[in-house]
């Protein structure tokens, strides 16, 4: 009789976990909350750092979920109400009224974005030409990015860490991926404008993983993005819908004052909403300091939940990179065989 495992989420961790899991010989469920696989990366147009387009990253993992013959049954628009422990696994019972019978149960359920309108003095929804990196990247994938009035921007600055390291919101830590992010928005509004100045306002760049430096001094030698070590501290609307952003340089140690078209606030990741439901239902511990899940131990046990039979995989543990986040997904699946297989 084959192993069955549930998985809660339909994002990349979710989709490639199954597909490992399948790959071993075992049958999974994906229960996915919405309408269709993808998660966040379905909203994104290109990736660093080479700039690979999303969707076909996308499409190469849901093609091998459709052919993964039985192996995998995706279930969407449903979210898991119940897990009751049996004498042997879980009973897990979805919102549809579906009732699963599972050996193990991966929690994948992914990371949500920072609301950028809980900074309120950096204007979001209050002026129309304030975006957020999500909405900028869904601009992207259609290969239009205008101001409100259809003006082709002159002028764009990025803000780094909007809802990061912010003692203000409850978000200390860092979530890793502004930065670089920051950079290859910027490098696509100059491919896009050539003629466009644009600003990347900072606390501190953390270029920490491989080929993310050279992106950084490509932006400023090949495009000219101008690079501020600075906090935003004010924004305001002009009189003819442009945007005056007040912020200090803290290298030269003086105020600036910078009229822009456009602002584009970077925004982190946090635990996403379902993360306290499921802490719930399935017994998880929640870290105090940053509100995602913790694991058993973080370095040989990193994919253990506390719970038996319970593990996690993905950026519910913390922030994380989409390479990160599929490496994390395959040593959930490794770990989950084992466990099963002992």
């Amino acid at each position: 009789m084959e192993d069955v495992i549930v998985v809660i989420g339909g994002g990349p961790a979710g989709m490639e976990a199954a597909l490992s899991l399948a790959g071993r010989g075992h049958k999974v469920y994906i229960v996915e909350k919405t309408n269709a696989l993808g998660g966040h990366l379905a909203r994104w147009d290109r990736l660093f750092p080479q700039q690979d387009p999303a969707q076909e990253i996308l499409n190469d993992m849901l093609a091998g979920i459709k052919n993964a013959d039985d192996k995998i049954e995706v279930i969407c628009n449903a979210q898991v109400q119940s897990v009751k422990k049996r004498m042997r696994g879980l009973e897990v019972m979805l919102s549809n009224q579906k009732m699963i019978l599972a050996d193990a149960v991966l929690v994948c359920c992914g990371f949500d974005l920072f609301r950028a309108e809980r900074k309120e003095e950096y204007g979001y929804g209050i002026y129309d030409n304030v975006l957020t990196s999500a909405d900028l990247e869904e601009r992207f994938k259609h290969k239009k990015v205008l101001c409100a009035d259809g003006r082709v921007p002159e002028k764009v600055a990025f803000v780094h860490c909007v809802g990061s390291r912010d003692e203000k919101v409850d978000h200390t830590y860092c979530s890793k991926v502004c930065c670089v992010t920051a950079v290859k928005q910027a490098c696509e509004i100059k491919e896009l404008y050539p003629q466009a100045e644009v600003f990347n306002l900072y606390m501190d760049l953390r270029m920490f993983d491989r080929y993310f430096e050279q992106m950084y001094h490509k932006a400023q030698s090949h495009y000219g993005v101008h690079f501020v070590r600075g906090r935003l501290s004010e924004v305001s609307e002009t009189a003819d819908g442009r945007l005056q952003i007040k912020t200090e340089d803290t290298l030269l140690g003086r105020p600036m004052k910078i009229t822009v078209d456009m602002l584009v606030l970077m925004v982190g990741m946090q635990a996403c909403a379902q993360t306290e439901e499921l802490s719930e239902k399935l017994d998880l511990k929640v870290s105090a300091s940053d509100h995602f899940f913790e694991t058993k131990d973080l370095f040989l046990k990193g994919n253990y939940a506390h719970t038996k039979g319970i593990f996690l995989a993905g950026a519910c543990t913390g922030p994380k990179s989409l390479p990160d986040t599929l490496q994390d997904a395959r040593s959930a699946a490794e770990s989950i065989h084992r466990y099963l297989t002992a």
